[in-house]
């Protein structure tokens, strides 16, 4: 199932719930516009190359359009507007007055110079500026795209309008304007709503385990806070293998060592050779890469790719808990799975929303000619993220319906409220949008 189908299964499945008309479903699975170009730039070797390039903008009924642009061989237009409709849930569900919006380069950075990079980033502002700006469209980084890159193309798009208009972007070098606090905001918010979840089931972290698929920015910073809440961790995986032990792993050299070689395999092997003696002194084990995904544990962080836990895996999966920190990381399918063995996922449209809150911080405070400290900016994350918990869980209890169908209604209703406030859809078709379950 393409990830665009994903997001309409969840959002017709929130819609029956809602009792919501044909016309709103529509509108609500319809992005507002979808923006393509082709971006020629000249390579180092002086041959002209081109880049399909995409910015959907999905639904702006609470405010601009918000989401990142990623530089990636795989994107297109199905992926782009599966996010972008994503986005504008996910900008719902934490109460953020932003609609959704993403954008996309079908390019395989690796294989470009820094120079191409900047000269292609120069580029998609160039095709997309008369839709962009700090009131219409703000863009961030996002997959191989960087805080640099968002920089160059702050610069490029500065030139074409003649001002400064550092609000245009987020996910900017903090010298230009961006938010203390955006590195690790994806992580903190996710972490914050675990740590809500824990207060609300009376559990206490210090006895439960943990499993943590990438250790990438999220899932290393997650996997440190999982630490610092008392949580043992016992499988880290990256794209080379899971590492586990029921003893618990040591994160911080762990995490030291994939930065120095590569792979948390390389704490104990050197290429396709490990140390079984060291392994076993420290009951550990090197596993296959998706392997993480079925590791005995209390609590399962997706931190990397989608579509991990899937109908074929998800009876395996011995994690009373998921928390999805990467987008989609389980299927509707392996969701149905889940719901039958009582497993709680809590949803990426809540978990992983604390990057798109810290960027609406970086908005508000280049609006403003503000510039918050990190003990600001990560109290008003938590705030943010423990309220948006409180919020979905109380709707989820008072209908008994899972986390994921919780988000995605309470989301739809108030973007519906603002389209019809906007009249974005004829007040017949508006009949039963605040209808309750």
């Amino acid at each position: 199932m393409a990830a665009f189908e994903y997001f309409k299964t969840n959002v017709e499945k929130a819609a029956s719930l809602l009792g919501l008309s044909e016309a709103e479903r529509k509108a609500l699975e319809k992005p507002d516009r979808i923006l393509r170009a082709e971006l020629e730039i000249e390579m180092d070797d002086g041959k002209k190359e081109r880049f399909p390039a995409y910015r959907v903008q999905f639904n702006n009924a609470r405010g601009p359009y918000k989401g990142g642009i990623r530089f990636h061989p795989n994107a297109d237009e199905d992926e782009v507007s599966a996010l972008a409709a994503m986005m504008a849930v996910k900008c719902a569900v934490v109460g953020i007055p932003m609609g959704g919006g993403k954008g996309g380069v079908a390019v395989d950075p690796k294989k470009l110079s820094r120079g191409e990079i900047h000269r292609l980033s120069r580029a998609y502002v160039r095709a997309f500026a008369d839709n962009l700006g700090p009131d219409t469209d703000v863009p961030a980084p996002d997959v191989y795209t960087n805080p640099e890159i968002m920089g160059v193309m702050l610069d490029e798009y500065e030139k074409i309008v003649g001002k400064k208009s550092p609000a245009m972007i987020t996910g900017k070098p903090v010298e230009l304007g961006g938010s203390f606090g955006r590195d690790t905001a994806t992580a903190d918010g996710a972490m914050a709503v675990l740590e809500a979840f824990f207060k609300d089931r009376r559990f206490d972290p210090k006895f439960l385990t943990v499993a943590i698929q990438g250790v990438g920015n999220a899932g290393a910073q997650a996997a440190r806070l999982a630490c610092a809440m008392g949580m043992k961790v016992v499988a880290l995986a990256d794209s080379h293998g899971t590492l586990k032990s029921r003893r618990g792993i040591d994160v911080e050299k762990t995490l030291s060592i994939k930065e120095e070689k590569g792979s948390v395999r390389d704490l104990y092997c050197q290429g396709s050779v490990c140390d079984a003696t060291r392994l076993a002194e420290d009951d550990a084990e090197i596993l296959a890469a998706d392997a993480v995904i079925v590791a005995q544990a209390d609590v399962l962080i997706p931190a990397a790719l989608e579509e991990q836990v899937r109908k074929e895996n998800a009876p395996d999966v011995t994690a009373d808990i998921i928390l999805e920190i990467a987008n989609g990381p389980v299927t509707p399918e392996a969701d149905e799975v889940l719901a039958s063995k009582n497993t709680t996922v809590i949803p990426d449209v809540l978990a992983n929303a604390g990057g798109v809150t810290v960027s609406y911080f970086e908005w508000l405070q280049n609006r403003s000619g503000e510039h918050w400290t990190k003990e600001v900016v990560r109290a008003r994350l938590l705030e943010t993220m423990t309220k948006a918990y409180r919020e979905i869980a109380d709707f989820a209890k008072e209908r008994d319906i899972t986390l994921r169908e919780a988000a995605y209604a309470l989301a739809l209703t108030r973007i519906i409220g603002a389209m019809k406030a906007r009249e974005k859809l004829r007040p017949n078709d508006f009949a039963r949008a605040d209808t309750p379950i």
